[in-house]
């Protein structure tokens, strides 16, 4: 009781401290809150429904919805042009114009039911969301201090978990209580996203950057470990995004509804748990809590290739999913060791590392679906056994010290 009443005052003081003279939420924290509650009821309610969406009514099998997927990355792969766009727009426009074209897509991709309907529909979401995503790591990077970003990104993690959950709490009510289509869901999350954005670009005013950000790619040594491990990551994740929810549908014939629910316990458990997880990066660090998440993974990605129980399956996808709350911890080592000026570019730069991997693993991966599903899972044990060693070369600051300054300082 009394380490949740002393968390309260955190929180309340950060928010505090990242307020402008205006009113206390129109903040920094507070743009990027509600972004995130942007991005997750138009993201989350395209992924919830996709895998029933392109079985039921476009005929997908492993080959499409794996080249779908690569189609879907290959924005994620051109990341490094953000810093191009720069040149034109701020960060904080670039973000909202981002989420526009994000909302947009999801809000059409009901209305072209159809194989190259689905691919064109999916680019167009794709690249507002990895654009987005993109320009939310460099801002929350900058306008988060090194010692409180990671309990500031698990609180924004807990906020994206009670969108999502929101967001998969209206699909269910909406398949198993109103009969509504896919069409009319689409345009539901899409324009809900759409005027949303549109209130936020006026509602807020435009926030100071402390460091001015080079408007060129920056790539340095010193990040090469930063770069192996976000490629790694980018592999792994898309075996899970992919062909975790694939096998779901495809092998246990999971309806939409129950898919949706298997979301909702995700995100539940997320909303209560992602805060406390970036707290205990700040205690433990980032090489601790990273050997933790690559362990963890290989254990669920063989769990996939060798699972024949449904109700165990389901256990795997939400234990999985958990882990990705452990992602933090790259961001904040990338924080450590980057000179302040390079995280924009830094930021697009490492958006397109990770998705090289994404580009080419749904497509090609698909194809070895259709031969042996279990050697797609063993393949992301394999990624994350070699995450799991080149982890053990990171080197940072003591972070108990680093976090016992940083409470000191709150509670002051």
């Amino acid at each position: 009781m009394e380490k949740s009443s002393i968390a309260q005052k955190n929180t309340e003081k950060l928010t505090s401290t990242l307020a402008g003279p205006g009113n206390k939420w129109q903040s920094p924290f507070a743009f990027l809150a509600i972004a995130s509650i942007i991005m997750s009821i138009t993201f989350a309610g395209w992924m919830a429904m996709l895998n029933n969406f392109v079985i039921e009514q476009a005929a997908f099998t492993g080959a499409e919805i794996g080249l779908l997927q690569s189609l879907r990355e290959i924005p994620g792969f051109l990341a490094f042009t953000t810093v191009f766009v720069l040149l034109v727009f701020t960060e904080q426009v670039f973000a909202l114009i981002s989420l526009c074209v994000l909302s947009i897509g999801v809000a059409i991709t009901g209305l072209f039911p159809s194989i190259y309907g689905l691919y064109a529909t999916t680019v167009l979401m794709s690249i507002g969301f990895h654009y987005y995503e993109t320009i939310n790591t460099s801002l929350s990077l900058q306008w988060f201090k090194k010692e409180e970003a990671a309990a500031k990104l698990g609180q924004l993690m807990s906020i994206k978990s009670a969108a999502s959950l929101t967001c998969y709490a209206l699909i269910w009510l909406g398949f198993s209580v109103f009969s509504t289509s896919y069409q009319v869901m689409y345009l539901f999350f899409g324009l809900s996203g759409l005027l949303l954005t549109l209130w936020l670009a006026f509602a807020l005013p435009k926030f100071p950057m402390e460091h001015a950000q080079h408007k060129k790619i920056i790539l340095r040594k010193r990040y090469s470990l930063y770069y192996l491990l976000t490629f790694l990551a980018g592999a792994r994740r898309q075996i899970f995004v992919v062909f975790a929810g694939f096998l779901m549908v495809e092998k246990f014939g999971y309806s939409v509804q129950e898919i949706t629910v298997l979301y909702m316990i995700n995100h539940v458990i997320n909303f209560f748990l992602a805060p406390k997880i970036g707290l205990w990066i700040a205690r433990v660090g980032e090489r601790k809590a990273l050997t933790f998440e690559y362990l963890g993974l290989i254990t669920v990605f063989v769990g996939y290739a060798l699972v024949e129980s449904a109700n165990i399956a389901a256990v795997l996808y939400v234990i999985d999913h958990l882990f990705f709350a452990m992602a933090i911890a790259l961001k904040t080592y990338f924080q450590k060791i980057a000179d302040p000026k390079d995280i924009a570019s830094s930021a697009g730069v490492s958006f397109s590392i990770n998705h090289i991997a994404a580009v080419v693993i749904p497509a090609s991966f698909g194809l070895v679906w259709l031969y042996d599903k279990s050697m797609v899972f063993y393949a992301g044990a394999a990624f994350a056994l070699l995450s799991l060693t080149a982890s053990q070369f990171i080197k940072t600051a003591k972070p108990m010290a680093e976090s016992e300054q940083y409470n000191a300082k709150l509670t002051e």
